[in-house]
């Protein structure tokens, strides 16, 4: 059986820097199941009033495309077959419950640059996914 990898994806340069660091120790078909997830926080205020559902979830579901298009790119030209999830909701949260519905194995995530005073201040989500995931959780810097 296939070990199965969550690779939390925002668009950013420390989550293509981990889509690079497990494209370095992997080739082809012969890797882990891979899956890529975007997270789209919610659209707040009284959008509902202005847009129906499907609206909104063609948003989500372009947004998350946008932000997965690089890696998707890069995971492409390596031959590396992966699959894709776009969600919506608190990014920590979403994924540690994706990881564990699917049984993951491990999550592969970049880390994000903000600095120690805004980590203090502002929360991590790769802090938060390591606190609650109850599975490894490999943060590329």
């Amino acid at each position: 059986m296939k070990k199965k990898i969550l690779v939390p994806v925002d668009g950013s340069e420390p989550a293509l820097r981990a889509i690079d660091d497990l494209i370095a120790g992997m080739s082809g078909s012969h890797g882990p199941e891979l899956h890529l997830l975007n997270v789209q926080h919610p659209l707040i205020g009284d959008v509902g009033r202005f847009l129906d559902h499907e609206q909104i979830s063609g948003y989500h579901r372009e947004a998350g495309l946008k932000a997965l298009a690089a890696a998707r790119k890069k995971l492409d030209d390596a031959g590396i077959p992966y699959a894709v999830h776009i969600s919506v909701g608190e990014p920590a949260d979403i994924i540690v419950q994706y990881a564990k519905e699917k049984g993951c194995d491990e999550i592969v995530m970049g880390a994000r640059g903000h600095g120690v005073i805004a980590t203090l201040l502002l929360g991590s989500v790769a802090r938060a996914v390591r606190e609650h995931a109850g599975m490894p959780v490999r943060v590329v810097e």
